[in-house]
């Protein structure tokens, strides 16, 4: 009897310290229903992991990431690179020219389309807290892209999404609004083009 009570306690420390869920063995009784030992072994599952907000993807200076086959973006320093199937050379929006000031909150938005994609792309920057999503109004519906920033918390970041484009309207926007939130669900930065 006491190798099974050792065994069984064994066996429950093992399922502890595995995360398993909670496990529960009685002392096993005698012919009479008398407990033989008086002890319960309990093992406590761990708690439960807490659900994290998303953050931005960290990428090193000059590491180009692909978000569309020919639309590659990358960043340094000094602000934003990015190709498009149209553009293979490259454009550039800085962070560092005088034309944002990086401690109001704020995002920008560039729109480029061929007849198979929209890439759009831009610059948040001075929001509360850490930047988590990006959401967008489209003419083709409702958004969501990602996020990228340097090391270091730079204090700005850039996002990015791929939409299918929709038959022309006359409209020059095809975005409408741009919102970046943080971990909170609250507002980090927003820019409204109605």
């Amino acid at each position: 009897m006491k190798r099974t009570l050792t065994y069984l306690a064994g066996a429950a420390v093992t399922a502890a310290v595995a995360g398993m869920a909670t496990m529960s063995y009685a002392a096993p009784h005698d012919t009479a229903g008398r407990a033989t030992h008086p002890a319960t072994v309990t093992a406590a599952a761990p708690a439960a992991a807490q659900k994290h907000a998303p953050t931005p993807r960290i990428v090193e200076p000059g590491e180009r990431v692909t978000g569309a086959p020919g639309f590659e973006l990358w960043l340094t320093p000094e602000g934003k690179h990015w190709t498009t199937p149209d553009m293979p050379e490259g454009q550039f929006r800085s962070v560092v020219d005088g034309n944002i000031d990086l401690s109001s909150p704020g995002v920008s938005v560039q729109s480029e389309g061929t007849p198979e994609r929209v890439y759009l792309s831009g610059l948040y920057y001075g929001g509360k807290g850490t930047a988590s999503v990006v959401e967008l109004e489209t003419q083709a519906g409702p958004l969501r892209g990602e996020l990228l920033e340097l090391p270091g918390r730079p204090g700005w970041g850039v996002w990015y999404a791929v939409a299918e484009p929709v038959p022309n309207d006359g409209s020059w926007n095809f975005v409408s609004e741009v919102t970046v939130r943080n971990t909170k669900g609250k507002v980090y930065a927003s820019l409204s083009l109605r």
